[in-house]
């Protein structure tokens, strides 16, 4: 690339819309004066033309011509004629091309020197001829008598040099139209310079052919999922968001994309109010965060973050899980301390008897759930995590019972799959377990479970003596952010029903609440 060329984009293409723009208005003018020109030639023709014919079928000039006295009646007329139209000559001749006027009378009775074989056929003609006067535009037109023979010639011209001065004479006003008008294009390009330099940083095509490609290669690879609303429309949704969003390919309305991402790409929200904002779809736990764009025209475009919790979602209720498990165990192991300490005290007072039935009662009860638990239930996860909640009831005051009905048998080569995974199972079971803890009533404290499976369905079933939700406070609860608890650890509250009802609906499963003997929510899971 050559020194002169410009580097930026806005400097290339303003100079190639200068040489445009010259070259359009050099090429404008050249054909405008040479319009002139033709124009000047055309109306000299005509004019040249229309004064011999006017002569030629005047009656005078053919009596003039028939009397002998042509020369004395004739060349004043054709004198002012002439001074009148500004042509060169009129000069009237006989057939044979004797003058009888002419511009210069002592030309006159000399030979008329040009063409005039069309006119003596009949024939009015123009040429262009270069007679005593020099090159001229001529027109000859035939005088006739009364019988329609040619008595005489009528020969009108005008030299080519005053054509040229008339269409030079246009020549100004053409050269003051095409500078008006290069000055005007320049001017118009270099405002679309100033324009395309600020919305171009000044920067050269390669760069921003690279700036692009690395653009939608940063788009397409990142794993958050990305959506720019600009001016309510969106403008841009990136790979990631169109499958965490469940957009399919090709355009994208704000209509299409679920009801959470239109709110955050309303401009008059406070982006400071969406930050790591957990939402539940059908599938998926998504994280969403946005930030307003400050453009020239305002603040009307946002950038709508989604993040995919689904996996960590889960990760951190079985953590929540093992943590009450590894509580209980720690309180267990507390008060295995306590009661051994107590056992001992007995045995040095000398109550061997009473030692042994004190540590023989204690060991029956806890030993009698894990055993009666262990026989029941065949998921490993699941039997863990009602201990830890017996536990952590029973530590909190709260009398929690796991009633008898509660049978998940292992599943034969015969029978169906399990309605939920173990992973699920902990899901589900452990976010009603915890809403109940949390909602009893605290002067008489209870939570009831059944977890039972058939050949047809999984039902559980958790009941408390709390105050209980009506259907519409069950729907409100199932989607996210409807809470009546303070924030927890990880992010917040309201997510437990909701995960619960994500689990349930992808299994085709159902969720209902009803008071009866207590606040009763049953979920049914078809196998």
């Amino acid at each position: 690339m050559k020194r002169w060329w410009p580097r930026s984009l806005a400097g290339q293409v303003f100079t190639v819309h200068v040489v445009a723009v010259l070259v359009l208005v050099v090429t404008a003018g050249s054909l405008a004066a040479y319009d002139a020109r033709r124009d000047g030639d055309r109306s000299a023709r005509d004019q040249v033309r229309a004064v011999a014919v006017a002569l030629a079928d005047a009656p005078s000039t053919a009596a003039a011509i028939e009397s002998g006295t042509a020369t004395a009646q004739l060349q004043p007329v054709t004198e002012q004629v002439r001074d009148e139209t500004s042509l060169a000559f009129i000069t009237i001749m006989s057939p044979d091309r004797v003058r009888f006027t002419h511009t210069n009378p002592a030309m006159i009775g000399g030979r008329f020197v040009g063409t005039i074989a069309p006119a003596l056929a009949g024939r009015v003609f123009t040429e262009t001829y270069t007679g005593t006067l020099g090159p001229s535009v001529r027109a000859v037109a035939p005088v006739r008598d009364r019988s329609g023979r040619v008595i005489g010639l009528v020969a009108a011209g005008i030299t080519t040099s005053t054509l040229a001065q008339r269409w030079l004479g246009q020549l100004p006003v053409i050269v003051a139209i095409t500078v008006a008008a290069l000055v005007a294009s320049l001017v118009g390009v270099w405002a679309m310079r100033r324009r395309l330099l600020r919305q171009t940083h000044g920067l050269a095509p390669e760069e921003l052919r690279v700036m692009y490609e690395h653009h939608d290669a940063v788009l397409h690879a990142v794993n958050e999922g990305l959506v720019v609303v600009d001016d309510g429309a969106v403008a841009l949704v990136n790979d990631e968001a169109r499958r965490l969003l469940g957009l399919g390919d090709g355009p994208v309305r704000l209509a299409d994309v679920p009801e959470f991402v239109s709110a955050a790409a309303d401009p008059d929200v406070d982006p400071e109010s969406i930050r790591d904002e957990v939402h539940v779809t059908g599938e998926r736990v998504l994280v969403v965060n946005r930030s307003s764009v400050h453009g020239p025209r305002g603040t009307r475009s946002a950038v709508i973050t989604v993040r995919d919790r689904t996996e960590l979602q889960g990760a951190l209720g079985e953590l929540d899980s093992l943590r009450v498990f590894a509580e209980s165990l720690r309180s267990q192991a507390h008060e295995s301390a306590n009661r051994l300490h107590t056992v001992v005290g007995l045995v040095e007072m000398g109550r061997p008897a009473d030692a042994v039935r004190f540590a023989t009662t204690e060991l029956q009860l806890s030993q009698h759930l894990v055993d009666r638990l262990t026989a029941a239930v065949a998921e490993p996860a699941l039997v863990a995590l009602l201990l830890g909640k017996s536990a952590q009831a029973h530590e909190r005051g709260i009398a929690l019972a796991i009633t008898e009905e509660t049978q998940l048998d292992p599943p034969s080569d015969s029978e169906a799959e399990p309605a939920l995974s173990g992973s699920e199972l902990v899901t589900v079971a452990g976010n009603l377990i915890d809403n109940a803890l949390d909602a009893c009533d605290r002067a008489d404290p209870w939570v009831e479970v059944t977890v039972r499976q058939d050949a047809t369905e999984l039902v559980i079933r958790v009941a408390d003596s709390g105050p209980g939700m009506d259907p519409a406070e069950l729907d409100r609860a199932r989607r996210r952010g409807y809470s009546t608890k303070a924030a927890g650890p990880h992010g917040g509250r309201g997510l437990g029903l909701a995960l619960v009802s994500q689990v349930v609906s992808r299994h085709g499963g159902s969720i209902g609440a009803e008071m009866t003997y207590g606040s009763v929510v049953t979920v049914r899971v078809p196998r």
